[in-house]
């Protein structure tokens, strides 16, 4: 009779044990549900176009000359042309591509798009010159638009704009950082793990 009860109470007690293990183990993974869901949903509201705008000016004298009679007659056009130009430079972050590891609780962002930069120059035509031996085209006007936009590109890499669009970049990005740290999750990038906007900054612009 004692045997049966304590076999009895054994039985029980396993039960018990078994169930408790159960619960245990539905709390787990319900809260790694509600974290993966949390987390992807902040990928989803980071996932937008950053843009940073800039505005440039600049002054092109375009000549063009047509010679004849060995050189001896020549008529020339020539105009003054003003440029100005608005720029934005945008990350579109729909694009940035990320890889979830549940199991080890890490984000990997696999890839982030290039900027893509847009540049809308306002060309006006002053003093313009040009004789009916050398009149003005559609290919003067196609090679000042490429001359314009490469003076333009030029002054875009010297100046502040790219780098400006990357910060913002970066803070965007670190809203996930923000949030994976707080819930004791890895974010990496590049086989490297990112702690703070400083290790964005040194992978982004190494």
């Amino acid at each position: 009779m004692q045997r049966r009860i304590l076999l009895g109470a054994g039985i029980i007690v396993s039960i018990v044990l078994l169930f408790k293990f159960c619960e245990f183990k539905k709390e787990d993974d319900s809260s790694l549900d509600y974290n993966t869901n949390l987390i992807q949903q902040q990928i989803v509201n980071v996932g937008k176009l950053v843009v940073t705008e800039g505005h440039f000016a600049e002054v092109v004298t375009y000549k063009d000359q047509n010679k004849y009679l060995m050189d001896m007659v020549s008529f020339e056009k020539k105009a003054i042309v003003i440029v100005n130009a608005e720029v934005t430079v945008a990350y579109d972050l729909r694009q940035v591509k990320y890889d979830i590891d549940e199991k080890n609780k890490t984000i990997t962002i696999v890839n982030i798009p290039k900027e893509e930069i847009k540049i809308s120059p306002d060309i006006k035509y002053y003093d313009v010159e040009q004789s009916q031996m050398n009149p003005f085209t559609g290919d003067d006007y196609n090679k000042i638009n490429k001359i314009v936009r490469a003076n333009l590109a030029k002054k875009i890499e010297k100046s502040s704009l790219k780098s400006n669009a990357k910060n913002r970049l970066i803070s965007e990005l670190s809203k996930i950082l923000i949030l994976t740290n707080s819930m004791g999750w890895k974010l990496k990038y590049e086989g490297n793990v990112i702690e703070s906007e400083t290790d964005f900054n040194q992978k982004m612009k190494g």
